[in-house]
C-alpha cells in the first residue's frame, strides 16, 4: 500500500509540476516532505472513493436499463430475494477491508508528520498566534521576528528541515501553508508541534485557518525558502540592532515617549514590549499587518495614523499624533532595516 501511495503522490506532483506557473497556495503541487505525504493519501483516497463512485453508478445504470418498464409487462413484481449470505457478506467484508486500507495509509502518514524527531541540523522555530499577527523566534540562532518566516532551501540529499513549535497567545490559530505541511491549531497552554523541509525557493502563502476574531481573514502567513548562504545574511542582519540615526531623533523620542513602547519591541532601546510585533528590523519585511499590505512609507503612515482603515478590528489604537509627530515617527520607523 505505501509503495501505491508514492506511486499516486509522484505522478500527482509530476503533473503539477508541469502546470505553470504555479500558485504560492497550490496544494497540488507540495514543495516539502509531509505536505507531498498529504497530497499522495488525498489522492489515494480519492482513487478509492472515485472506485467506489463509478462502481455504484455503473450498477444504478444498468439497473435502470436492465430492468425499466416495458410494453409488454404484465405489470407483476418480479421475484424477491429474500436473504443471500453472498450478498451480505460481500457488503460487509469490501467496505471493512476498505476502511482498514484507508487506516493503515492515514496512519502511515500521520506517523510520518508527527513522529519524525529533528536531526542534529534542524532549523528551531516558535511561531506564536496573535490576533491577528504572527510571532517568529529562532531560539538557537537569536532572532525575533514578525509575519514573515524565512528558512533555508532543503537538499533531498542533505535534508535541513525545520521543526516549529507553535504556541498561541490569546485565542485559537491555525498555521496552514498548503504548499509546506498540513493545516495544524495553535491552542492557548497546549503546545503543537510540526515540521516542514522545504524543497524550492522561493515565497508559500498560507493563513490562519481557525477563526480566531474579527480579522482572522487578514492573519496571513508568508514564508520565505533562501538558499543557505541567503538564509545566513539574513540572519546576520537580523541580529543587528536597530540603527541609530540621528537625524530622525524626533521620531524616535516620539516612540520612545507614546504607548508604543508597551507593545512594540526595538533592540538597543527602551522599547521591549511584547504584545505586538517586534520593530527592530521593520523595514526589512516586505509586507505590515500581517500581509494586509505591502510595506510601504505610505501603508505603514496610514496604519500608524488609523489601523482600522487598514484592518478593521485591528487591535493596535490609533495614537491621536499630529501630521508632524505622524512624519517625523514614520521616518524614525523607515529606518529600522
Amino acid at each position: 500500500m505505501s509503495q501505491l501511495v508514492v506511486l499516486i503522490c509522484g505522478a500527482g506532483t509530476a503533473l503539477a509540476d508541469a502546470a505553470q506557473p504555479l500558485s504560492p497556495t497550490n496544494i497540488f503541487a507540495p514543495a516539502s516532505t509531509p505536505a507531498r505525504s498529504i497530497f499522495g493519501l488525498s489522492l489515494f483516497v480519492l482513487a478509492i472513493t472515485g472506485a467506489i463512485f463509478l462502481i455504484v453508478f455503473a450498477l444504478l445504470l444498468y439497473s435502470v436499463v436492465r430492468f425499466r418498464r416495458r410494453k409488454n409487462d404484465d405489470g407483476r413484481e418480479p421475484p424477491q430475494v429474500y436473504g443471500s449470505n453472498q450478498v451480505e457478506l460481500a457488503w460487509t467484508i469490501i467496505p471493512i477491508l476498505i476502511v482498514v486500507a484507508l487506516f493503515m495509509a492515514t496512519a502511515r502518514v500521520i506517523a510520518l508528520v508527527q513522529k519524525t524527531s529533528p536531526p542534529s541540523n534542524a532549523i528551531a522555530v516558535t511561531a506564536i498566534g496573535h490576533q491577528f499577527w504572527w510571532e517568529y523566534r529562532y531560539p538557537d540562532l537569536g532572532v525575533v521576528t514578525a509575519n514573515e518566516l524565512h528558512l533555508p532551501v532543503s537538499d533531498p540529499v542533505h535534508p535541513t528541515p525545520t521543526f516549529i513549535q507553535l504556541l498561541s497567545a490569546d485565542t485559537d490559530h491555525s498555521f496552514w501553508v498548503p504548499r509546506l505541511g498540513g493545516k495544524t491549531d495553535l491552542i492557548p497552554n497546549h503546545p503543537n508541534t510540526m515540521w516542514i523541509d522545504p524543497q524550492g525557493t522561493g515565497v508559500y502563502l498560507g493563513q490562519c485557518a481557525q477563526y480566531c476574531g474579527t480579522q482572522h481573514a487578514k492573519m496571513l502567513l508568508r514564508v520565505y525558502v533562501q538558499s543557505k548562504d541567503d538564509f545566513d545574511r539574513w540572519i546576520e542582519q537580523q541580529r543587528r540592532p536597530a540603527s541609530m540615526n540621528d537625524t530622525v531623533s524626533q521620531g524616535r523620542e516620539i516612540f520612545e515617549t507614546t504607548a508604543c513602547i508597551n507593545c512594540h519591541t526595538v533592540s538597543g532601546t527602551v522599547a521591549s514590549g511584547r504584545f505586538g510585533p517586534d520593530l527592530t528590523h521593520l523595514m526589512s519585511r516586505d509586507t505590515i499587518a500581517a500581509g494586509a499590505v505591502p510595506n510601504t512609507p505610505e501603508n505603514l503612515r496610514l496604519w500608524i495614523r488609523k489601523p482600522d482603515a487598514i484592518k478593521p478590528g485591528s487591535l493596535m489604537p490609533a495614537m491621536q499624533l499630529s501630521e508632524q509627530q505622524l512624519d517625523a515617527l514614520t521616518a524614525y520607523l523607515e529606518t529600522l532595516r
